[in-house]
């Protein structure tokens, strides 16, 4: 199917092609609107996210990457701050002694194989509404419309979210519907050791030396290779959104080999101890 489309895409002139591309997604969104807003279980979702639109204005926000880097940080300052963990940050929960105030998962292959564990979690948990079959509607649930194509920044969580191939951009779009200012990345090394084909399901062959805890993705979990090219075009959209309204996003990873945003040194961000 793939190698089909490549072909007519090099066949066909190029304005035809967008504009029957365009059309596709039109159509595609078209068709999943229906359900993706007087659904029920929408419906309940979109009534959270309007209670919680901008409801955070004045405060800031952490945004918890899981690279290797999270390990080496000081997650323990962050325990009286407002922050969203992604994916299997829970992992750390133990550890840590507490939970993140929010948590972010859209990755259907990551819902798939964590579904138990999502519907234990007691905080706000953002899903993708494509995942409602597999965690269900709960007092924390809310449901997100969010789709692979069409590239946009969302300033209002209520529509459509374009994913920009990483579950961060989720959670920047949420941090900004939130009102947050400043918001911090952590732990978004921007780096893998794997290597492939972006977006290319492979299954781990042992340990993860890509995440923070080596069971992240262990020993036979399914995850798709990073597409780094695609996230850094969404941050780039977000630093753009979070600019024009007046707002910022810093990062403090430790080591992160990304650059889109301003660098911020993590320990300058708390008081000194006395």
């Amino acid at each position: 199917m793939s190698s089909s489309r490549e072909t007519l895409k090099r066949l066909a002139p190029a304005p035809l092609w967008r504009l029957g591309r365009a059309t596709w997604l039109a159509l595609k969104h078209a068709a999943a609107w229906p359900q993706a807003t007087f659904h029920p279980w929408r419906r309940v979702s979109l009534r959270r996210l309007a209670a919680l639109k901008d409801s955070q204005r004045g405060r800031r926000a952490f945004i918890l990457g899981n690279g290797p880097s999270l390990a080496r940080t000081d997650v323990s300052q962050l325990a009286g701050e407002a922050s969203f963990g992604m994916n299997r940050v829970y992992l750390a929960f133990p550890e840590w002694g507490f939970q993140t105030s929010y948590f972010v998962c859209v990755n259907d292959l990551v819902i798939e194989q964590s579904a138990p564990d999502l519907a234990t979690l007691s905080m706000p948990k953002f899903l993708s509404w494509h995942s409602r079959r597999l965690v269900p509607l709960d007092a924390h649930t809310i449901f997100l419309h969010t789709t692979y194509e069409g590239p946009t920044f969302a300033r209002d969580a209520r529509g459509r979210l374009w994913e920009g191939a990483t579950v961060t951009y989720i959670a920047l779009q949420l941090a900004f519907h939130l009102g947050f200012d400043p918001v911090i990345l952590i732990g978004v090394d921007h780096s893998f050791s794997s290597k492939g084909k972006p977006n290319t399901t492979v299954i781990s062959q042992g340990q993860d030396a890509d995440h923070f805890d080596a069971r992240y993705f262990g020993a036979g979990f399914r995850w798709q290779l990073p597409d780094l090219a695609q996230s850094e075009r969404a941050y780039r959209m977000a630093r753009r959104a979070f600019e024009a309204d007046g707002r910022q996003v810093l990062d403090a990873t430790i080591g992160g080999q990304l650059t889109v945003f301003p660098k911020v040194d993590y320990n300058s961000l708390f008081p000194a101890p006395r």
